[in-house]
């Protein structure tokens, strides 16, 4: 690497840091989850803007691949805290409910997704139409489990019922969504096709070997409760080995880092638990993830979409609101909760922050999404996202109370208190 390229590899992720900053700032004034602020402020470096002149005066081309790998490591730490936080727990007590709410929200918006795609195809160069076509229907079903628990402790929720409920419900939709973008990704060509077959021994040696080896190195009485500079880099080299074999077997490597995090011990102290997602997460979070916004903005060019691109751009964001919206609510509605709660929760079920932005830079990387269809995706993450602090306050001021639009009956089940304690674990992630 020549002395110019490190001149402006400090430059731009500098620049990174401050946008990144200032943006996330502004939108928590604006009452937003500060990543709609860094997803904009990677769009405003982009294409989109002056012609791309700000993105090759800050990001040269020889420097792009470099700021790919910080990336793509910044994603790395992201879905291992992502999966390191998902705990199953929060369903005890709310099962039915929120099986409900998680099913019905991924069945719709997934079934309009495909239906959608069918429409898109022939004016998009997907390269696999089945593919695409199960991408479409994924991409629409996600819900962002970080941004939501920070919705939820940022809008008082987190202490109530419904909050405890939408927990539960985005941790079982993390499940399903996953699983199906792992299909979409064998059915699209992403891998060696003989060496998925070595994907069970993977999740074998994962679940029957790793797990145990994991919950012995976290014992509190060999940890004393507090987590070592040593167990940590076991935790580190770990994590990155799961990432080459889930790359290898071509499931992409955010599948190893999430699998990694979903096999972490639970049984621990809390000390422990906290003190791993803090230290992976401050440097993801302030540098690392930044520069993905960057990586992802980069390849957003909305300077040019037409009259033919906001047809769908409004087409991709009925579809999305509406599958989400109308799936939670009748999932809600079948399990007696009242209309107005059921709305509360089918707006939470739409956020879809970071999480979407990762699915859809797998689905550009496998050539299931052109730039531009990419393009109009990420504007429907952050509309997504974006529109759920306003439509709180609306139901908070028709119901007349934060406690009003979030309890609809008896506490008993526990799900304000399990939803507290786990928005206290996750609500500093803020994707």
């Amino acid at each position: 690497m020549t002395p110019h390229q490190l001149q402006f590899l400090f430059i731009g992720l500098a620049a990174i840091l401050v946008l990144s900053r200032v943006l996330g700032a502004a939108a928590q004034r604006l009452g937003q989850p500060p990543v709609v602020g860094e997803i904009l402020a990677g769009i405003l470096v982009g294409p989109s803007l002056f012609g791309g002149a700000v993105a090759d005066f800050l990001f040269p081309a020889d420097n792009r691949p470099l700021l790919a790998a910080l990336a793509n490591l910044g994603l790395v730490l992201f879905m291992f805290v992502v999966g390191y936080e998902l705990d199953l727990a929060l369903m005890r007590g709310k099962e039915k409910v929120a099986a409900s709410v998680s099913l019905c929200s991924v069945a719709l918006p997934f079934a309009l997704g495909v239906l959608l795609a069918l429409y898109l195809s022939d004016s998009h160069d997907a390269g696999n139409r089945t593919g695409f076509v199960l991408f479409m229907g994924a991409a629409m079903s996600v819900t962002a489990f970080p941004v939501l628990a920070r919705i939820l402790s940022d809008s008082g929720l987190s202490r109530t019922r419904i909050g405890g409920i939408a927990l539960a419900s985005a941790a079982f939709d993390d499940i399903v969504a996953w699983s199906l973008l792992a299909v979409v990704v064998t059915v699209s060509g992403g891998g060696d096709q003989w060496a998925m077959l070595l994907a069970p021994v993977y999740l074998a040696v994962m679940f029957f070997l790793v797990k145990p080896g994991l919950r012995l190195l976290f014992d509190e009485r060999r940890s004393g409760g507090r987590i070592s500079s040593d167990r940590l880099i076991v935790v580190l080299g770990g994590l990155m080995l799961s990432c080459w074999a889930a790359e290898w077997l071509g499931v992409h490597f955010v599948f190893g880092a999430f699998l990694f995090g979903v096999i972490m011990p639970r049984q621990t102290s809390e000390l422990v638990r906290v003190q791993v997602v803090d230290r992976f997460e401050h440097l993801s979070r302030l540098l690392l993830l930044p520069a993905f916004f960057v990586v992802a903005g980069l390849k957003v060019d909305l300077s040019d979409i037409g009259l033919k691109g906001l047809g769908e751009l409004g087409l991709i964001l009925l579809v999305a609101i509406s599958g989400k919206f109308i799936g939670a609510f009748i999932g809600a509605r079948a399990n007696g909760v009242p209309a107005l709660q059921s709305g509360v929760l089918a707006t939470l079920m739409n956020t879809r922050g970071l999480t979407e932005i990762v699915i859809l830079t797998i689905g550009l990387q496998l050539g299931v999404l052109d730039p531009t269809l990419y393009g109009l995706m990420v504007v429907m993450a952050l509309v997504t996202t974006a529109m759920a602090g306003p439509l709180l306050h609306l139901f908070k001021r028709r119901a007349g109370s934060t406690e009003a639009i979030g309890d609809y009956a008896d506490a008993s089940s526990g799900g304000a208190a399990e939803g507290e304690r786990s928005v206290a674990r996750t609500g500093s992630t803020v994707r």
